[in-house]
């Protein structure tokens, strides 16, 4: 089983080596390598999309000194909000269901099992660290623009927008 930990911002672009700075934007990518995942920051100047190798990815920027953090939110009403969108095959509400399930793994809610594949759908299996009920989440393979927008519609949803 892959044990779902992810490091901090780095503030630091994996391929430039250059510092982030406060307001930029940037990308991280999470790497599948020998049953761990590795995140790896990137700058905008350097990102030509995820790489072919990459588990995931997502955008964010660098806070500002004077920003305030953002809300806190429950994670709870994550929870329902996703078990909720189980089993609906609405192609938004699916690709909704999943970017939930990578945000309720990073806050470790959820732990990564394994993926299937089942016929021409790759299912992520995961494990509520709290219940023990197991998830099966179909991977809509985003792209980039789709990941991105979905995100925002979340991010909307959590009132971090």
């Amino acid at each position: 089983m892959t044990e779902y930990q992810i490091e901090a911002n780095t503030r630091r672009c994996a391929l430039s080596g250059r510092e982030l700075h406060p307001g930029e934007k940037f990308y991280s990518v999470l790497f599948d390598e020998g049953g761990k995942f590795q995140r790896r920051d990137y700058s905008t100047e350097v990102w030509q999309g995820p790489p072919p190798n990459a588990f995931s990815f997502w955008t964010g920027h660098i806070p500002l000194a004077e920003e305030n953090p953002r809300p806190r939110f429950d994670d709870d009403m994550l929870l329902d909000c996703f078990q909720r969108l189980e089993g609906n095959e609405d192609p938004g509400r699916m690709n909704f269901r999943y970017v939930l399930a990578l945000l309720l793994m990073r806050r470790k809610r959820f732990r990564f099992e394994e993926v299937r594949s089942e016929g021409e759908q790759e299912l992520l299996c995961l494990r509520c660290v709290r219940t023990g009920n197991s998830h099966r989440v179909v991977n809509p393979r985003l792209t980039e623009g789709e990941m991105a927008a979905v995100q925002e519609e979340v991010f909307k949803v959590l009132g971090w927008q």
